[in-house]
């Protein structure tokens, strides 16, 4: 239990990384922005032209008669659009951290540097094109396994009772194992940690992952939420991935108050 809150600190760390660094929070609030636009035009699109791809999709209800071929396709219209926006959340972070990668790779870097004792960050070595191609290769690996786990928990959707409980309850835990896999993977990425290695590490310390990526994955239902806590995100996941990797780390806060603390010259 006490990587469950462990997890959570990180995520408020990040946010008060972000809130004293305010031009790289600006800055990173324009991918989410973009990636917002994309998804909000193609939720919308589903909620008006949802129940006829439905309608389409069952021709064998056409003939149904009273209230039970509207009540069908109508609970189908339904879950179509819940399954979508799970995917929406289950997804955002990877297209957004694609179409930011070099502000996020940046931002990892200062969080990296600014905690560590030496003042220096790990770097790949890699051009950039080679960053931004496995970068798109695993976020498509992961965005794979994610839909895997919401056509199942879809299909548990229609077990009663256990589907409008339980189903709900592991979707968000499955969303937030997913979240921070594409988090920690911009400051794990950066020190050459593959994929099978990055999951490997995340199961390690699930209970701290899902501290981490369950309360986040919830406050990414709430529209435009998501695109303010994207940098803070990023950073308090790379403060998580230095504590995974046993790295030492100095409080960046701490330090700040004793900047703040100490007189200037010539005052």
């Amino acid at each position: 239990m006490r990587d469950l809150g462990a997890g959570f600190h990180y995520l408020l760390k990040g946010q008060r990384w972000v809130a004293r660094h305010g031009k790289q929070y600006g800055f990173g609030l324009i991918p989410g922005l973009i990636t917002l636009v994309l998804y909000v035009g193609a939720l919308v699109s589903l909620a008006t032209w949802g129940e006829d791809l439905v309608s389409w999709a069952t021709p064998f209800a056409d003939d149904w008669s009273g209230p039970w071929q509207g009540l069908f396709r109508g609970f189908l219209a339904v879950l179509l659009f819940a399954l979508a926006l799970l995917l929406a959340v289950l997804t955002f972070t990877a297209v957004t951290l694609l179409i930011g990668q070099p502000f996020y790779e940046s931002l990892s870097e200062k969080v990296d540097r600014d905690v560590s004792p030496d003042g220096t960050a790990p770097e790949s070595g890699l051009p950039l094109w080679r960053e931004l191609w496995i970068s798109a290769r695993d976020s498509l690996r992961i965005v794979i396994r994610a839909v895997l786990w919401a056509v199942l928990l879809f299909a548990l959707g229609f077990i009663p009772l256990v589907g409008q409980t339980v189903v709900p309850v592991l979707g968000f835990f499955v969303t937030g194992f997913f979240l921070t896999e594409e988090l920690t993977a911009v400051a794990l990425q950066r020190r050459n940690i593959d994929l099978r290695a990055r999951l490997t590490l995340l199961r390690s310390r699930k209970t701290l992952i899902w501290g981490f990526g369950t309360p986040l994955g919830l406050s990414f239902l709430i529209p435009f939420v998501a695109v303010f806590l994207m940098p803070g995100a990023v950073a308090g996941a790379t403060l998580m991935a230095r504590e995974l990797l046993g790295e030492e780390t100095r409080d960046g806060e701490e330090e700040d108050e004793e900047d703040a603390e100490e007189p200037v010259p010539g005052s």
